[in-house]
């Protein structure tokens, strides 16, 4: 009877370790889901001051047709067609200023 007692109080140290255990890692997983959901509220209300697009008119030749747009790296591509010669227009994506032109012709 008094091993049966024993086993007794010695599963029930178990159970309770383990429920404290159970408790600690719940806590900290409520504490990181907080913090990732607080980093992301945090980017999402402060990244839409700093990144307003410019509003800027880009002037282009007359008659000129855009066949293709691209974005990158701080750059603004703008493939234009011109009186039959291909020219690709680049411009800083920030400011949009020229930043060069690149003509595409063919080989005799």
């Amino acid at each position: 009877m008094t091993r049966a007692l024993e086993d007794d109080a010695a599963e029930r140290r178990v159970v309770r370790k383990l429920r404290g255990m159970m408790i600690g890692s719940s806590l900290v997983m409520i504490v990181g889901f907080l913090a990732v959901f607080g980093v992301i509220a945090y980017r999402l209300s402060s990244g839409a001051e700093r990144s307003r697009a410019p509003e800027a008119a880009l002037q282009l030749p007359a008659g000129a047709r855009v066949v293709a747009t691209a974005v990158g790296e701080g750059w603004l591509l703008v493939t234009i067609e011109v009186g039959g010669a291909t020219e690709v227009r680049i411009f800083d994506l920030n400011t949009l200023e020229p930043r060069g032109r690149l003509r595409l012709s063919p080989q005799p």
